[in-house]
């Protein structure tokens, strides 16, 4: 399925010094989106309900989108793509399965399984080509389910000399943009729970080892808690989230670090409201987004200002290599966010 034509376009907003347009597409579906891999100017992938994935190889001017046969009632939350043919998916929910495609997403191989009705894929990332992670919240009482890969994610194994922190009760993870997870420089890995419990979980040797921090974030509830984070390099950092269920309230809801996510502290003004994805743009340059409208700092996370209020979105993510910034959300929403300062 393919599209090309935008249908609507906001005008630029300013931000301090920089100046922001977007643009968005119709997918001509129905999904929710919530899964976003960026890896160039030209090429990245979306994918959500209804075992929807799309590809586009222009930096979004035109995409195709494909259901998945025999995963038309899955949601593909979690998504790692590595160039225009090779890509990783996971379903969020039962069956628990991660996908892999070599040809653009024309055909799909299951290459891990789970029937057990908790297991849930909250995110994947990976440090490089070859070494990756999906991890997922707690099947039975146990901590987070982590799988791990060596082989660019055709084959996925758990690791017995995993030590994941044991979780309190009514603390787990949120899938809502896939971006709990972030795989950073060397052997570094940060997870963050939500809940009743909401915490920053640190490893620097790829997912054995771990200290947990606690974290400022409103929590204590199922619907509470980080649901993003985001870092610019291993010492520099963004959480957001909030309660889902008051997603215009601006209570403790957006914290930055500046050692690694070991303290973290409050911005001199937040975000408006619950928003479920955040991401560093460039050294200074952030932007955050859910349901009520998108927000972006020009400082590293000190101050947040309204760059639109667009709705119904869930994900947005820079290009790994290059400047191209997508976002995605429910009701086929996709769309670019170009800079034109």
């Amino acid at each position: 399925m393919r599209f090309f034509i935008p249908i609507l376009l906001l005008l630029a907003v300013p931000m301090y010094a920089r100046t922001y347009r977007l643009t968005t597409y119709d997918s001509k579906t129905d999904a929710s989106f919530r899964g976003l891999s960026v890896v160039t100017t030209k090429v990245a992938w979306v994918s959500g309900t209804h075992g929807y994935v799309g590809i586009t190889v222009n930096g979004g001017k035109d995409w195709v989108f494909r259901q998945i046969k025999g995963f038309e009632s899955c949601d593909f939350r979690s998504l790692y793509a590595f160039d225009r043919n090779t890509a990783v998916i996971a379903t969020a929910g039962t069956p628990a399965c991660v996908l892999r495609t070599e040809n653009g997403g024309k055909d799909w191989k299951v290459v891990y399984k789970d029937d057990d009705t908790a297991a849930f894929f909250d995110g994947i990332d990976f440090w490089n080509k070859s070494k990756g992670v999906i991890y997922g919240d707690p099947v039975h009482g146990k901590g987070l389910q982590l799988l791990f890969t060596a082989d660019g994610g055709r084959t996925w194994h758990e690791n017995p000399a995993a030590k994941f922190p044991a979780l309190a009760e009514g603390e787990a993870s949120f899938a809502a943009s896939g971006t709990c997870i972030r795989c950073l420089k060397k052997k570094k890995v940060v997870i963050a729970t939500g809940g009743v419990q909401s915490r920053i979980h640190i490893s620097d040797d790829r997912g054995v080892n771990w200290s947990s921090v606690s974290t400022p974030v409103i929590q204590g509830q199922k619907t509470t808690g980080i649901f993003s984070m985001a870092f610019r390099n291993s010492s520099d950092g963004i959480f957001v989230g909030g309660d889902y269920k008051r997603d215009t309230a601006r209570e403790r809801n957006v914290f930055y670090t500046r050692d690694g996510g070991f303290s973290w502290e409050p911005p001199a003004t937040g975000t408006r409201g619950y928003r479920e994805c955040v991401e560093y743009l460039d050294k200074k340059n952030a932007i955050a987004l859910g349901p009520t409208g998108i927000d972006v700092s020009s400082d590293g996370g000190r101050h947040w200002n309204r760059l639109s209020d667009e709705q119904q979105l869930h994900v947005v993510r820079k290009s790994r290599r290059g400047n191209l910034i997508l976002f995605a959300g429910g009701k086929g929403k996709v769309g670019v966010i170009q800079p034109v300062d």
